[in-house]
């Protein structure tokens, strides 16, 4: 990607102190978010994608969470060290979330109608008939039928996949300059996952957006994003643009993810690739390479040292690791 980059993350740090000891969620985590880009932060469940994501929103719970170290700028400002009412001026206005489970980002008490035009009033200067309109409107774009109908309903009287949209809505209401979508198609089935991801698509391209997409489906990864991150225990294993990734990856994580995807053709008997082994616990970190245990190009100097992201921003692929896959001629 050229030109200047909407986002940058430097040498994130994130720590939560548990009863058992400080646990490092997010370890030394950088990269860019270009204008109109879709980047994918990938990785199994509890790799620290979530945890990135959040922090850009100034959404760590403190306690028992807190940004230890690095720096997050967004078009220029750092977000870092901002206090709580600073960052409620910037969420919706410049950046906005989507949330994975739309019923804990709706209040089940108040229509949609009436958190959509609380959002709109507050932070674009609507009149009620402005705020309602434009609800209307939003409702619309991202799919809803009736949506004049729609937006005097409660969240309850919404079907997973509607909940969601609105909560998309709610999200592109006050036109932010980047989106970060938690897993926003995982409470949805297969049907609703495809018709809401394009949608988001369509969305982001209309209003010029950038987006940062957190996922653990590749396939989402592979439709969506220009470029992707692969996470692990907090770290980033490999960073590439999406062809290279799919075509050639080259850790040994990403490229055991990708083996694990079911693929048509294949014969049902046939099991799926795993990864053998488990995560390690982020308490008790191995010394060297976290993914070590689990590979099979493993080698001494794995277990002994902690391998760094090699080449430099301007590389298409950067992989962590001391024995990687060759690069793609």
């Amino acid at each position: 990607m050229s030109g200047q980059p909407l986002l940058r993350v430097r040498d994130l740090v994130v720590e939560f102190s548990t009863e058992h000891g400080v646990v490092r969620a997010v370890d030394r985590v950088s990269f860019d978010v270009f204008p109109n880009e879709t980047l994918g932060l990938v990785g199994e469940s509890g790799c620290g994608k979530t945890v990135t994501g959040l922090s850009i929103l100034g959404l760590i719970p403190s306690p028992p969470g807190r940004i230890a170290g690095g720096s997050i700028q967004l078009d220029g400002r750092e977000l870092v060290g901002l206090s709580e009412s600073e960052f409620r001026r910037i969420r919706g206005r410049d950046v906005a979330m989507i949330f994975q489970e739309p019923m804990t980002a709706l209040n089940p008490v108040f229509t949609i109608g009436s958190q959509m035009t609380d959002v709109l009033r507050r932070y674009k200067g609507l009149t009620r008939r402005q705020a309602r309109a434009a609800a209307i409107e939003l409702l619309a774009k991202v799919g809803i039928p009736a949506p004049d109908r729609r937006i005097d309903e409660y969240p309850h009287q919404l079907s997973g996949g509607m909940r969601q949209r609105v909560v998309i809505a709610m999200a592109l209401s006050c036109g932010p300059k980047l989106i970060v979508a938690d897993e926003p198609t995982t409470a949805l089935d297969v049907t609703t996952q495809a018709q809401v991801l394009e949608q988001i698509v369509k969305l982001q391209q209309e209003f010029r957006m950038s987006m940062i997409l957190v996922t653990h489906d590749l396939g989402v990864v592979a439709e969506t994003c220009h470029r992707a991150i692969v996470m692990y225990c907090g770290r980033i294993a490999e960073k590439a643009e999406i062809g290279p990734l799919f075509g050639a990856p080259r850790h040994p994580y990403t490229v055991g993810l990708l083996e694990s995807i079911p693929r048509v053709g294949v014969h049902e008997k046939e099991d799926l690739a795993v990864i053998p082994g488990m995560v390690p616990d982020l308490l008790h970190l191995p010394r060297g390479c976290r993914f070590a245990d689990r590979c099979s190009r493993r080698q001494a100097r794995c277990e002994e040292a902690l391998p760094e992201l090699d080449g430099d921003d301007e590389s298409v692929t950067r992989v962590a690791c001391f024995h990687p896959y060759e690069r793609m001629s």
